[in-house]
């Protein structure tokens, strides 16, 4: 894939989503989803990329290619379940 995610990106990315989805009360979801689809990273983030143009429709600017990158490197996948799992995304989708 063309797109390379430096450290520091990779892990804005990640807390930007862990944010996102803990705002919407889906870090239980997303964990499950994220764990039972590892094997699949790749073929999401080619999934991603075929949409990226309704996503960017419908979403806004958003970096879909920085995102697919970020699934189809199996450690940015497993950063992101780790950053997920944190006690304080736990401790706040359980209080709400």
């Amino acid at each position: 894939m063309g797109v390379q995610l430096e450290a520091d990106r990779r892990d804005q990315l990640i807390e930007d989503l862990a944010q996102r989805l803990d705002s919407w009360r889906l870090v239980t979801p997303a964990i499950a989803l994220l764990e039972a689809h590892k094997p699949l990273g790749f073929f999401a983030s080619q999934t991603l990329l075929a949409f990226q143009p309704l996503l960017t429709m419908l979403l806004g600017d958003v970096a879909v290619e920085e995102y697919a990158a970020l699934l189809e490197d199996r450690s940015g996948l497993e950063r992101m379940i780790s950053r997920l799992e944190e006690p304080q995304h736990q401790d706040r989708s359980r209080s709400r």
